[in-house]
């Protein structure tokens, strides 16, 4: 892998986690300073699924999954189908650059 490569997927990998913590944040941890890695597990995933060029459903099931599944929360269907709404967006930006 080139450096301009490397250089893309840490851009990816950045922004993910950024919008993961900042607009996802399911369980609400993102003002806590000690909680800032916690969705950095799910980073590569998502990261995957954008690059893979994956629809917004593909994106909505893996997120409710987190929610309702792994985290065992309630989930807001329609929260969570805007955010992989913005994750498109974010790829679309980033393909961009």
């Amino acid at each position: 892998m080139n450096l301009n490569n490397l250089d893309k997927v840490r851009q990816y990998q950045n922004a993910i986690r950024d919008a993961l913590l900042k607009e996802w944040d399911p369980i609400g941890i993102n003002a806590i300073a000690e909680a800032q890695d916690e969705y950095d597990a799910y980073v590569w995933t998502v990261y995957k699924l954008l690059i893979e060029g994956k629809q917004k459903n593909d994106i909505l099931d893996y997120l409710w999954w987190l929610e309702t599944e792994h985290m065992g929360l309630t989930g807001d269907r329609q929260a969570t189908e805007r955010f992989a709404e913005r994750l498109l967006r974010l790829r679309a930006d980033l393909e961009r650059e």
